[in-house]
């Protein structure tokens, strides 16, 4: 039996991603009185991604991280390289105006094309491959994309896009509960441990200091950031927060605007290059529309990867293989009873919008943040450390100060009973979806 989920003793206890790679030596902790031009929090696509940029721009740079490099969502997610920041940008058309709509419609190629970019110019081995599905649950979600392919031909998207039916989705997919889909071939997949162990030692190889197993706990707020850990501190001229879902207590202006919610994925056991295409004969990842969302992919050694069932109530299933397996079964009847030889949760962070915060304290604009991907992490979080970097290191803040314009409510009910409602809320909209 595979240990719980969220165990803080190792990282990804249970992941398929740990135990498909090779082992990376730990680093230190921080010990002592250090320096840097900036301090970032946190060891996942963001912090690590916010110091490469940095870095590759001639800043000095240190990287606090409490558990291991990705050791949180960064590490363990689903793998889905999807365009987008978020739901629907053309909502804040009247905070920021058609063209401030048009920046984040953009940005969300973007945001993939950066991964693209650096693994290519880097040959960063991380089984990146193109191809990717929206699957529509009902007749609304087919119409929707129709809509959703006009609107993107409209912008100028420019990757492949088309539409399948239901009559055609099995050279998709072979699973018979689809009404259809939108294949995306600029989106895709790829293994995120991989990728974040090559972007830090990117980071480091440009100056870029990180310390493992130092865990942020107070901060000063001032022209110079003192950043303290339990046996260390930093001061920096700049502060850079990518917690994300373990963002706690650290900042009381961003408490309660992210709330952590569970998600869980199973790795079969090896099914063949043969019965693997069979399940998705384009390799796409793949990825439906309701509110507790399935998504699944095919690993690189012929594993069927499958995700979600989104928790918002803080406490992990008691046995997420068993608990995700129905839902795997109810997709692919064809592996009923396959061997399941990994399962393992994380937490995500959630905006109650759904979309991106990024910006700086009005109170100490020398502090920055970034959070709240909402399922799009492995994307955007590359995207905000991009604009993170120009408005620190090129005091081009156009980017940051456009998102800042979006405003982000705390959720309701306080810390104890948070969870509890949103997870009643959503109850909600999953009983909505059956009528």
């Amino acid at each position: 039996m595979m240990e719980p989920a969220m165990s803080t003793a190792l990282p990804h206890v249970g992941s398929y991603y740990a135990a498909s790679v090779a082992p990376v030596a730990s680093r230190a902790s921080l010990q002592g009185e250090v320096s840097a031009d900036v301090c970032v929090v946190g060891g996942g696509f963001t912090g690590i991604n916010t110091a490469l940029e940095l870095a590759e721009r001639g800043l000095s740079v240190i990287v606090l991280e409490a558990q291991r490099v990705g050791w949180g969502a960064s590490g363990r997610n689903g793998g889905q390289l999807i365009r987008g920041l978020g739901h629907d940008v053309e909502r804040f058309e009247h905070l920021l105006g058609a063209e401030g709509v048009r920046f984040l419609q953009e940005a969300g190629t973007l945001s993939v094309d950066i991964v693209r970019q650096r693994v290519e110019r880097h040959r960063i081995d991380c089984d990146l491959r193109w191809g990717y599905c929206d699957l529509a649950n009902n007749a609304k979600h087919w119409q929707g994309f129709q809509e959703e392919l006009q609107a993107l031909q409209a912008q100028g998207y420019p990757h492949p896009l088309k539409l399948v039916t239901k009559a055609d989705l099995p050279q998709v997919v072979a699973s018979d509960i689809y009404a259809g889909g939108l294949v995306d071939m600029g989106s895709g997949h790829l293994h995120p441990l991989k990728l974040i162990q090559a972007e830090a030692a990117l980071a480091e190889s440009h100056g870029a200091v990180i310390y493992e197993a130092s865990p942020v706990r107070r901060i000063e707020k001032g022209a110079q950031v003192r950043v303290f850990t339990d046996q260390g501190q930093v001061s920096a001229r700049q502060l850079v927060l990518a917690c994300d879902a373990f963002l706690d207590d650290l900042e009381p202006a961003l408490e309660g605007k992210l709330l952590p919610a569970g998600s869980y994925v199973i790795a079969t056991e090896p099914l063949g290059e043969a019965r693997a295409r069979a399940l998705i004969p384009q390799n796409m990842a793949l990825c439906d529309q309701r509110v507790a969302l399935d998504y699944y992919r095919l690993s690189a050694d012929h594993r069927l990867l499958f995700g979600g069932a989104c928790h918002y109530s803080g406490r992990d299933p008691a046995d997420i293989a068993e608990y995700m397996r129905p839902k795997m079964e109810r997709v692919f009847p064809q592996l009923k009873g396959v061997g399941i030889e990994f399962h393992w949760g994380g937490m995500i962070g959630i905006s109650a919008n759904r979309f991106p915060q990024i910006g700086r304290l009005p109170s100490a604009p020398n502090v920055y943040y970034a959070q709240g991907y909402s399922g799009h992490g492995l994307n955007v979080t590359h995207f905000a450390a991009r604009i993170l970097a120009q408005a620190i290191a090129e005091q081009e803040s156009r980017a940051v100060d456009l998102f800042g314009r979006v405003p982000h409510r705390r959720f309701p009910g306080g810390k104890r009973l948070r969870s509890p409602l949103l997870a009643l809320g959503m109850l909600w909209y999953r009983c909505k979806e059956l009528v």
